[in-house]
């Protein structure tokens, strides 16, 4: 048990799959899991626990942004053990080659948070593991899944006033999306010496930028979105690509 999460030692798999959205870890433990069990429930990130493929798994619902995967993320590693942390969230495009629905291997990520600057003197470069990320291509190219591997950008704001942020600077230095969560991901797992990969799926086109002057664009032409329903239960092809990666 540590300080957020209530499950016993051993309880939680030292192989983690890390959705944002609770309910889609719901969904990936009843999906995929053979006897899934809740071990924790606390603060409503639904933890679940259980088997794929005869091997020890376990899901956890992060919620949004940097400093809540920091703390679930820490407690992960320092309380439970885990070794293998997969993010299946979801992203923005800023390449204007992703499609919807597009899966991108988050191979490092900038950031616009501040969540390093008080521990170094210059800038940590926080970047996936090599080996889940190979594995994670690789498997994607087995099974004919568009997946692009490139540089993506950790916000800390998802609605950006637009007289401060310009994403096309990023987006022409090679970052290929956006996300909220990996930059915390990929430190807490370089602390620990374990193994972190983030995978989302697109679900914002690269012609829309979720600012004040555009956001009300995003609800008008659904087209250039996927809805809340696709969201949390039609992800499929980057779960099992996560669940895949994560095995021994």
């Amino acid at each position: 048990m540590s300080m957020h999460l209530t499950a016993k030692p051993g309880e939680i798999a030292d192989k983690i799959l890390l959705p944002g959205d609770p309910l889609r870890a719901k969904y990936i433990a009843q999906t995929y899991f053979t006897d899934p069990v809740c071990v924790n429930e606390l603060r409503g990130a639904y933890c679940f626990t259980g088997t794929y493929k005869g091997q020890k798994m376990s899901v956890l619902g992060t919620g949004m942004g940097i400093p809540s995967v920091l703390i679930y993320t820490t407690e992960l590693c320092s309380e439970y053990g885990c070794q293998k942390l997969i993010r299946t969230g979801t992203s923005g495009a800023y390449d204007p080659n992703l499609q919807l629905m597009d899966i991108v291997l988050s191979q490092a990520t900038c950031t616009t948070s501040s969540l390093n600057d008080h521990i170094f003197k210059g800038h940590f470069a926080p970047i996936a593991d090599f080996e889940l990320l190979q594995k994670a291509y690789n498997l994607a190219k087995e099974k004919n899944i568009r997946a692009f591997v490139g540089n993506t950008i950790c916000n800390d704001h998802l609605y950006q006033d637009p007289r401060g942020y310009d994403p096309t600077v990023w987006a022409d230095y090679g970052v290929i999306a956006s996300e909220m969560e990996a930059a915390a991901l990929y430190t807490v797992a370089a602390r620990y010496r374990r193994q972190a990969l983030a995978i989302t799926t697109v679900v914002v086109g690269a012609d829309v930028e979720l600012g004040a002057e555009k956001s009300s664009a995003v609800l008008s032409n659904p087209g250039i979105q996927v809805g809340d329903a696709q969201k949390q239960n039609g992800l499929d092809d980057m779960i099992l690509l996560a669940l895949e990666t994560a095995l021994d």
